[in-house]
């Protein structure tokens, strides 16, 4: 299993698990993924950072099938990875 074209899940459900701020951060998330055997989709988007100013940066949006979203928001949790996982409403 690998990383896939977004479009390469056709019709199935995807869920957006993880926005990756950093590329280090990025790396493991795939690694991860990988390690798990989850065909996941990366696609850039923007998000904003909110400070004394809010300025918009580019993240790495991680996409698996809907239904392995909880197993791998869990593994990415007890591996760490925790500021970047999505929620339901994300």
């Amino acid at each position: 299993m690998s990383r896939v074209a977004l479009d390469d899940f056709g019709e199935r459900e995807v869920s957006r698990i993880y926005l990756a701020a950093a590329l280090a951060e990025a790396k493991k998330v795939e690694h991860l993924l990988t390690a798990n055997e989850i065909d996941y989709a990366v696609e850039v988007e923007p998000y904003l950072r909110m400070s004394i100013f809010s300025s918009e940066y580019a993240g790495a949006a991680f996409y698996v099938l809907a239904e392995q979203a909880q197993f791998c928001k869990r593994a990415l949790f007890e591996a760490g990875l925790k500021i970047g996982i999505q929620d339901e409403s994300s």
